[in-house]
């Protein structure tokens, strides 16, 4: 195997969406989430992917960590229902119990199920 051919099966590891259809290629079941718009400071940029599966692995990042658990939770209803959902997650100035991001930004994110 070649250097070239090396690094670009690391960065096919790397990259969500090889990891989605790898997944789809063992048989699970896949949802993925995309950041399609941001406001203010936000952690990732849009077009940023998180791929999860049924048991809850999941791949890459919509947020850098801060909103990817209620992401996941969304995803298996996704999976099951095969229903698209529309996320939107921002600073949670109301209550400091509901998911928010603290850059004090705001991110949209498209969940599917694919496959």
């Amino acid at each position: 195997m070649t250097s070239q051919t090396t690094s670009q099966t690391n960065d096919d590891q790397l990259d969500p969406l090889m990891v989605a259809e790898r997944w789809m290629l063992d048989g699970r079941d896949v949802a993925v989430a995309t950041v399609i718009e941001t406001w203010g400071s936000a952690p990732r940029p849009v077009g940023s992917h998180l791929v999860i599966d049924t048991d809850g692995n999941f791949s890459g990042s919509v947020s850098g960590g801060c909103v990817e658990g209620a992401v996941i939770a969304e995803a298996a209803d996704v999976i099951a229902s095969g229903e698209p959902k529309m996320l939107e997650f921002g600073v949670a100035d109301e209550t400091a119990w509901r998911v928010g991001l603290s850059c004090g930004g705001k991110i949209q994110v498209y969940l599917e199920r694919v496959g």
